[in-house]
């Protein structure tokens, strides 16, 4: 009997499943029991594969059934299976709702084939892959938020809100007795702080805040 980790692989576009079919197939640390262009798919051939995927490698951007609406469908099907989610979306509200409907990794698809079977590894060893810009965004949504009003000099608020009434930056700097240099500069450190890149972006989060 086989010792390698039976796994399936779950995407739509021929190319990218042949790419990935030929790397990982051909490690001896898998057995690809079956190959699907959908969720649909992987369901109906499910019945007939050798032996039951452990691992599910599975694309997000599917047609029918998504890659996240496919994971509670795969893992009711097979409980003991863990499912990796990979896709061309870094963005963090995708990443929540695979991690919520119970992927245990999400990589992007520029990941090297090599580190596509890094993470499949890692997650027989307990492990959840994710790449790099997947990882900072988790990191940034458990970082605690400190307060604005901690996070923002006393002269910082000034300045924000003379902005916030809608003066320029030289009428801020004639209201605060600054220059229009130490303005900008002022600003530079409100955006770092708040983590925005523009007026409209700091007015809409200190209104959120």
């Amino acid at each position: 009997m086989s010792t390698a980790t039976p796994l399936a692989i779950i995407e739509d576009d021929p190319s990218i499943r042949q790419s990935y079919m030929t790397y990982l197939c051909a490690q001896p640390e898998f057995d690809c029991v079956l190959v699907a262009g959908s969720v649909e798919e992987f369901l109906e051939m499910l019945p007939s594969a050798p032996r039951p995927p452990r691992l599910v490698l599975s694309d997000i951007g599917l047609p029918g059934v998504t890659g996240i609406e496919g994971v509670t469908l795969i893992k009711r099907a097979l409980p003991k299976a863990e499912v990796v989610l990979i896709t061309v979306y870094a963005d963090p509200e995708r990443l929540f709702q695979a991690l919520c409907a119970g992927a245990v990794g999400y990589l992007l698809k520029s990941t090297m084939l090599r580190d596509v079977k890094a993470g499949l590894l890692e997650v027989l060893d307990g492990g959840s892959p994710m790449s790099p810009a997947i990882a900072r965004h988790v990191v940034r949504h458990f970082q605690p938020a400190p307060a604005q009003t901690e996070v923002l000099t006393a002269r910082e608020l000034q300045l924000v809100q003379a902005i916030e009434e809608g003066l320029s930056y030289r009428l801020v700097a004639e209201r605060l007795g600054i220059t229009l240099n130490t303005v900008r500069t002022y600003i530079r450190r409100v955006y770092d702080k708040l983590e925005v890149t523009s007026k409209a972006e700091m007015v809409a989060k200190r209104r959120q805040g």
